[in-house]
């Protein structure tokens, strides 16, 4: 049956009553068996006859002010329950939630299933206290994205340098964090620009650029730590990583100059370090060794002429004693001395003195082992009366005028 048949939804009243009922059913019975189940439900019977001649209008079923009331009722408390079921909220592992009733503080709650009064008299908001947040000051997403405003910084000794660093920071108080600064992401930028400034301001340019920048972060991580927790914002920093340092660009080429010149200047000045440290500790050491051999030969000089001075008063002592003993024994250790020194002999043929008995060549083996070049013994022709006898004398050494008198002297007699 199509749904333009006159009889479709109305096949109770047709002219055909012994027609099957293999149509849809009648969307009247359908309304009339839905207020039933309603009326059963809150314990009253539903009224109204089976003609539809109703309250409701012809052909409309009818309610009673009993069962519209019961009907109220039943969707206030499945209201009810949906609103109660909307206090039910999650909190993950890594969050917080932050309790207000009517936009007032009420509690921080741990992660779990929470619940809390459904809104508008209780609401709840979820903060991550896990999470590392990053600000960056001086550029945007990558250095060469620079932001001038925020780069440029004045030093102590009046020079303008383009600094670029990143702060990391967390939350350590979630209820600090949301009421007691409008916006604290700006609070942070701002606090760390305000901590780098104040920290260039006092330090020269070379420190800012180069041996200073670790120094720089650990300062500017504690003033920025102490601006913050003066606020009261709940934040922690937990770190400030100085990205880049560098002259402006218009004065770049001119800086390059300065820093080749300056370490130009540094090489230049280790090489003459190195020198130095070459040539003076050799100098010092030569002049020490010089100062000790003077001092040493200075030394011995003094000795020995102690011991000469000495030596000369014993021997003084002991001529005083025996003048002659004393003499003959100074005359034959001086001819020992002369003798051992030389390689050609005197001897006297005249007499037969203590001379011819003397150890010539013991002497002459000790003096180098070298023969005498000519010893005269056994003259051919005998010497007249009174004549002197023949003698070959070479010594280089002897010059003492004591023993050259003694030989005068020995030779007269």
């Amino acid at each position: 049956m199509s749904l333009n048949d006159p009889r479709w939804g109305n096949q109770g009243n047709d002219q055909e009553p012994d027609r099957p009922k293999d149509g849809p059913p009648d969307l009247d019975d359908l309304w009339r068996d839905v207020n039933r189940r309603l009326g059963g439900l809150f314990g009253r019977r539903g009224g109204g006859g089976g003609d539809g001649g109703g309250r409701g209008g012809p052909g409309m079923p009818s309610l009673s002010p009993g069962q519209f009331t019961g009907g109220i009722g039943a969707i206030i408390v499945l209201m009810l329950i949906v609103w109660g079921a909307s206090g039910f909220y999650i909190v993950d592992a890594n969050q917080r939630g932050v309790v207000l009733r009517f936009g007032d503080y009420v509690q921080t709650t741990e992660p779990g299933l929470q619940w809390r009064l459904p809104f508008p008299v209780e609401t709840h908001e979820l903060v991550d206290v896990t999470g590392v947040r990053t600000i960056e000051v001086g550029y945007r997403g990558a250095e060469r994205n620079k932001v001038l405003r925020e780069a440029l910084m004045l030093t102590d000794d009046e020079n303008i340098i383009n600094i670029q660093f990143a702060v990391q920071w967390v939350l350590k108080s979630p209820e600090d964090y949301l009421f007691n600064n409008r916006h604290p992401d700006d609070t942070v930028a701002q606090a760390a620009e305000t901590a780098v400034r104040e920290i260039v301001g006092r330090s020269r340019m070379d420190f800012v650029l180069y041996e200073g920048r670790e120094e720089i972060a650990v300062r500017a991580k504690t003033l920025m730590q102490s601006i913050l927790d003066r606020y009261q914002t709940g934040i922690q920093v937990s770190q400030v990583t100085m990205r880049n340092a560098q002259p402006p660009e218009q004065v770049q080429a001119a800086f390059d100059d300065a820093v080749k010149a300056g370490q130009d200047k540094e090489r230049q000045r280790n090489e003459g370090q190195a020198y130095a440290n070459d040539v003076i500790p050799k100098a010092r050491g030569t002049a020490s060794r010089l100062a000790q051999e003077a001092e040493g030969y200075a030394a011995r000089v003094v000795a020995n002429a102690e011991g000469e001075a000495s030596r000369f008063s014993q021997v003084l002592a002991e001529y005083r004693k025996a003048p002659r003993v004393t003499r003959e024994r100074m005359y034959l250790e001086a001819m020992q001395d002369v003798y051992t020194n030389t390689t050609k002999v005197m001897v006297d043929t005249k007499g037969n003195g203590n001379l011819l008995f003397m150890p010539l060549d013991k002497l002459i083996e000790a003096a180098g082992g070298a023969q005498p070049a000519a010893v005269q013994q056994n003259a051919p022709t005998t010497p007249a009366v009174g004549a002197s006898v023949p003698r070959e004398v070479s010594i280089d050494d002897v010059r003492d005028r004591d023993f050259l008198r003694s030989s005068r002297n020995t030779g007269g007699r």
